[in-house]
């Protein structure tokens, strides 16, 4: 399954079903591979999200300014 760029809550939304998907143990080795794969893409997407937000809280609390928000999820 292609992962598409998403919102993170929308990532993490899909990670935890994946996650959840996988603990029941019910998927064979090749849906469990495809799964994994797309796990590790969602988390990366996350981390990434993640880091970028933590860059901007960082550059407002050294600068003391407002920084606009803009969505950024279309762009990753």
């Amino acid at each position: 399954m292609a992962v598409k760029k998403q919102s993170f809550e929308e990532s993490m939304a899909r990670l935890e079903a994946i996650v959840a998907q996988l603990e029941k143990g019910e998927c064979g080795l090749d849906q469990s591979l495809k799964l994994f794969e797309e796990g590790a893409k969602l988390a990366g997407q996350c981390e990434e999200l993640l880091d970028k937000a933590e860059q901007r809280v960082s550059l407002l609390l050294a600068s003391g300014q407002e920084v606009p928000f803009e969505e950024e999820a279309n762009e990753l």
